[in-house]
């Protein structure tokens, strides 16, 4: 009996000392989370409006977060007295109704990072956690951009300055086309469980910031555009009112293929009059991104700034370099330099008061990826991150390594994290006047040099050619080396003519005495498959000698053909590397080649040799004879 009594008397001395503190486990799971709740009713009508349609002409009355019950795990009993405070509104949200008209919408705003990974676990099964603590996904049947069903509106306000025609990425469409398009998605949104919304900005210069609207389905997405938009504080989320552009994912809900100018089940739709996009039949994350981009590239030039697809880092003197180049150049890696801080990866602005980063992380290639190689990318694959179509070692004990070399989903795995996550980038992400222009190629033909000091109208061509080249077994069906040619390294994205771009390219660089060069990270001695590459620490020495201002200061010769000035020295590089010439033992042979590739720069430049309406027929000459000559 003393026992029992000794032990009654330590359990009381126990709930006295930790009294509980909940009437039942739902009101403990309760306050086990704590969080500042916001005004929503702003909010709401906002989302409201975004969410009109004509079968919605009122926009749904939408609740901003679920009922804080609902997110709890709860017993019949908590159950039912939760349900007995329901208001009248959750209890019509919950009920089944057959008219969308009149169904009420829920919207997840802005959640953080641990809702949208609980979010992506909970309701998609092929979303995972693995080693790193990345969230690993799949983005469905499309891998990739569909480029050939982007579509553009043709408005009076706009036609005039679109870029149409031979060479143009931009299909037209007509407005009644896209008010179909986007009712259909619009509807298909309305008809959900649940929605993501989330509210960002792109560009670091607030007086070049544009407010951007993600209205999706999928808290993937929402995480996506949450790490590659810029993540607006509590206070500006509070003020962040209207949107200046929409766009409306719908990817999972095909386009309706007999509908004028579709050519598949995928669409994506640009209005610049209704300021929004729509995106039908396609998972692809990427298309938000640079559906984003071609907003910019279409806003900024009109704004007197140069919108860019280029890399950006900054050295200790606050000096700016850009890197231009197609994948597989090296722009990623060589603009990763521990000794300067990123200022981007991707996308930049460069306006009176310097360049800007326009976006808020980085959206990386994954595909073979080491942390030797690249650290910085490697490193920056954490919690927060989205691993995009990447295989991972399911039966590895306690590990779930991701296979950065397994292509079994696809080339184009990818790495979505916020730039944060990079330890040497530098925030906010801006910097000056730019000192240094780096344009990259690949070039596998073998005959460009590995670096080239160009002129003002050189820089100009190239930068409108944007050239690198496809190497056997990178694609099915090439079996040598094939050149590839995408208007201001970027032409999928371009709104405008390229010429428009390159005038203000050239402007700029004129005004602030920026140098640029031509970098090839290509083969020598040879084409693929018989001369080599060049090496990676002969490349990183060229770009620590532009940095050091050593080749403002070398001697030149001009190779033929293509009229460029290769340096005669450059520290650390092999001298008799720098004039391709001097490596092919078939010289012969290597002029043979040098003629082809001049050959295949005027084939690709005459779409641009009117000038486009940017440049006068005086300086559209100039920057033709500033090509190759044959």
């Amino acid at each position: 009996m003393a026992q029992q009594h000794e032990a009654g008397d330590l359990r009381r001395l126990v709930n006295e000392a930790h009294p509980p503190r909940a009437a039942d486990l739902a009101e403990l799971h309760s306050l086990q989370k704590t969080r500042k709740e916001r005004e929503t009713d702003a909010t709401a009508a906002s989302l409201s409006a975004t969410l009109k349609s004509a079968s919605r002409e009122a926009g749904p009355r939408v609740v901003v977060r679920e009922p804080k019950h609902l997110y709890l795990p709860q017993s019949p009993r908590s159950r039912a007295a939760a349900e007995a405070e329901q208001t009248d509104l959750i209890k019509e949200m919950f009920h089944e109704m057959g008219d969308i008209g009149l169904k009420p919408v829920v919207v997840y705003h802005n959640l953080s990072v641990p809702e949208l990974y609980e979010h992506s676990l909970k309701y998609e099964p092929s979303t995972h956690i693995v080693a790193s603590g990345a969230l690993a996904t799949l983005s469905g049947a499309k891998t990739g951009r569909s480029p050939k069903d982007k579509r553009v509106v043709r408005e009076p306000g706009s036609e005039a300055d679109i870029w149409w025609g031979a060479g143009s990425p931009n299909y037209e469409m007509d407005e009644r086309t896209f008010i179909l398009n986007r009712e259909r998605a619009v509807d298909y949104l309305n008809t959900l469980d649940r929605l993501y919304v989330f509210d960002g900005y792109a560009g670091w210069d607030p007086k070049a910031r544009f407010k951007i609207r993600i209205v999706c389905a999928r808290p993937y997405h929402a995480l996506f555009m949450h790490n590659m938009l810029i993540r607006p504080t509590e206070e500006e989320l509070h003020d962040f009112g209207h949107p200046d552009f929409t766009i409306y994912n719908g990817g999972a809900f095909p386009a309706n293929r007999y509908t004028s100018y579709m050519t598949s089940s995928t669409s994506i739709d640009v209005s610049l009059k209704h300021k929004e996009m729509v995106i039908l039949g396609t998972q692809y994350a990427g298309e938000m991104k640079k559906g984003v981009f071609s907003l910019m590239n279409y806003v900024l030039p009109k704004m007197g700034i140069l919108s860019l697809h280029s890399g950006c880092n900054e050295g200790k003197d606050g000096d700016v370099t850009l890197f231009f180049g197609l994948s597989g150049t090296g722009k990623t890696t060589l603009s990763a330099d521990p000794a300067r801080p990123l200022i981007g990866d991707d996308e930049h602005g460069w306006s009176d008061r310097g360049v800007f980063n326009i976006e808020g992380g980085c959206y990386a290639k994954a595909i073979g990826l080491k942390e030797e190689n690249e650290p910085d990318i490697f490193n920056a694959i954490k919690f927060g991150t989205i691993l995009e179509n990447v295989v991972f070692d399911e039966a590895s004990f306690e590990t779930r390594h991701v296979d950065y070399d397994s292509n079994r989903i696809t080339e184009n795995t990818r790495a979505s994290y916020p730039i944060e996550h990079i330890e040497n980038a530098k925030i906010p992400c801006v910097g000056g006047h730019p000192k240094n222009i780096i344009m990259l190629c690949c070039d596998a033909f073998g005959v460009l040099p590995p670096v080239a000091k160009l002129t003002k109208e050189q820089a100009m061509y190239y930068f409108i050619s944007g050239y690198t080249a496809k190497v056997a077994g990178t694609e099915q069906g090439v079996t040598e080396p094939e050149a590839t040619f995408s208007a201001c390294f970027g032409s999928a994205f371009l709104m405008w003519h390229p010429t428009k771009y390159a005038s203000m390219l050239a402007e700029k660089v004129e005004k602030h005495g920026t140098n640029v060069w031509l970098i090839n990270t290509g083969w020598t001695g040879g084409p693929y498959g018989v001369g080599y590459r060049f090496k990676l620490r002969h490349t990183r020495a060229i770009v620590d000698a532009i940095h050091s201002g050593e080749l403002t200061k070398a001697e030149y010769e001009e190779m033929p053909i293509f009229n460029l000035k290769v340096p005669k020295g450059v520290s650390n590089v092999p001298q008799e590397v720098l004039m391709p010439s001097n490596c092919w033992a078939d010289k012969e042979n290597y002029s043979k080649t040098l003629s082809h590739l001049a050959e295949l720069f005027v084939k690709n430049f005459k779409k641009f040799e009117d000038g486009g309406g940017h440049v006068t027929p005086q300086e559209a000459q100039k920057i033709l004879e500033a090509g190759p000559r044959l």
